[in-house]
């Protein structure tokens, strides 16, 4: 009896020396300082991009109402041709079949962002029935935007004390 009681204040001394060491460990306080650097990319790319719109198509009560419209169209498809270069494009689709027979397919395309910075370079009537607006977007410009609400951080040194 005096022998159990003996092996269990043992086990228990060795658990409470055990535990004492590791939490002594863990008590280590490492202090440190980082050091950050701005990322800046080596070249910034022009993107450009042309947007086309019928002018006859366009709703409108006038000839030049109609004009006005088309202008309206092709700047925002071009927008659309830049967003698409700077975000990618999201492609959905689905095919359904029945007895190993297609019976309906689906094709989606989507493009979602925001362009800050982009200069109108041409806009102008090709023929009688179409409005071209071409765009530029010079991602130097893009990335000084950006850089007025995002500071791009890297860790440039660690000390630690």
């Amino acid at each position: 009896m005096v022998s159990n009681v003996l092996k269990k204040s043992k086990r228990l001394v060795a658990a409470s020396l055990t535990c004492a060491m590791v939490s002594l460990g863990g008590c280590g306080i490492i202090d440190k300082h980082v050091e950050w650097e701005t990322v800046e990319p080596e070249t910034y790319p022009v993107l450009t991009a042309v947007g086309y719109a019928p002018i006859a198509s366009q709703r409108g009560e006038s000839e030049s109402m109609k004009l006005i419209m088309a202008m309206k169209a092709s700047k925002l498809e071009a927008y659309r041709e830049l967003t698409e270069q700077v975000y990618g494009q999201k492609i959905e689709g689905s095919q359904s079949l029945s007895s190993l027979v297609v019976e309906s397919e689906m094709l989606k395309a989507s493009v979602e962002g925001v362009i800050r910075g982009a200069d109108v370079v041409k806009a102008y009537p090709v023929g009688d029935d179409t409005y071209v607006t071409e765009l530029s977007l010079d991602m130097k410009q893009v990335y000084d935007i950006y850089l007025t609400t995002a500071k791009p951080r890297r860790v440039k040194d660690v000390k630690y004390y």
